[in-house]
């Protein structure tokens, strides 16, 4: 199957060409700004990176990565969370990421789950490869932000089809301003109870091909794809929840009206 593909998209080629005559897309960054209550204010405006769906191999040209990683570089992020999908294929493909993510050094950390596809080959090395790389996966678990930012974790939920998603385990110990960090929207069905303040999610890619309004006219699979296809949206009894397009192309290496993009959400 492999070789088939390979063959089909002549060996990288067609997306090659296909980055290049502009149809993965143009990168850029969309902004979000959050205020949290009195009682949760920080001591300092927290600057958040959010990227997902590289899907790294075939369908997506690797100079789209670089992209990405200008545009890290240029908004200086505190944090920076990856919301999985990291490849399409083998695992070995996500090689391609790291010396971009290598050269990210935000101040507080770079934390990263699991998505479908990544849970579908060989995870554990995508795992060995980005810790190299100084990121940290988080599988059901929260993590806590260095100080000035103490009061802040990163809670990490698996993957909400694919992995084995707890609730529970995720928010365990965590601080009291809460980062939702998850790679489908879905996730939400899966919170047991626990709150959030801000949510991050990927997987829908807004459609990658879309009508020119945005409409999404294929969605992927999961029951909360097509509320939350793409955008910002309150989240009743919760916080508010942030899908992003995404960054790499899915099945074939084409997107219309479905732009990549850098998530850039600035708590206050």
């Amino acid at each position: 199957m492999e070789a088939l593909l390979d063959l089909a998209m002549l060996g990288g080629l067609v997306s090659a060409l296909s980055y290049h005559v502009g149809l993965h897309g143009r990168m850029g960054v969309t902004r979000h700004a959050l205020t949290l209550p009195p009682e949760r204010r920080l001591p300092r405006p927290l600057k958040i990176a959010f990227a997902s769906d590289f899907h790294a191999g075939r369908p997506t040209h690797p100079a789209i990565f670089a992209d990405l990683f200008a545009l890290i570089a240029a908004e200086q992020p505190d944090l920076l969370l990856l919301g999985g999908d990291y490849v399409t294929g083998p695992a070995r493909h996500a090689a391609a990421l790291c010396p971009g993510l290598a050269a990210c050094r935000p101040p507080l950390g770079k934390f990263a789950v699991f998505g479908n596809h990544d849970l579908s080959t060989d995870d554990q090395l995508i795992a060995r490869l980005f810790e190299a790389a100084g990121v940290t996966m988080l599988v059901n678990r929260a993590a806590a932000l260095p100080a000035p930012f103490d009061t802040v974790s990163v809670c990490g939920m698996d993957d909400p089809w694919t992995g084995e998603p707890d609730g529970h385990a995720t928010f365990a110990g965590a601080a009291a301003t809460r980062i939702l960090l998850v790679h489908a929207p879905d996730g939400l069905l899966m919170l047991e109870g626990h709150r959030f303040d801000v949510g991050f999610a990927g997987h829908t890619h807004g459609g990658q091909i879309a009508l020119r309004d945005g409409t999404p006219i294929v969605m992927p699979q999961g029951p909360l794809s097509r509320p939350y296809y793409y955008g910002r949206f309150p989240v009743k009894h919760n916080g508010e929840l942030i899908v992003s397009r995404g960054v790499g192309c899915s099945g074939i290496p084409v997107r219309i009206n479905a732009d990549p993009e850098l998530v850039i959400c600035t708590m206050q």
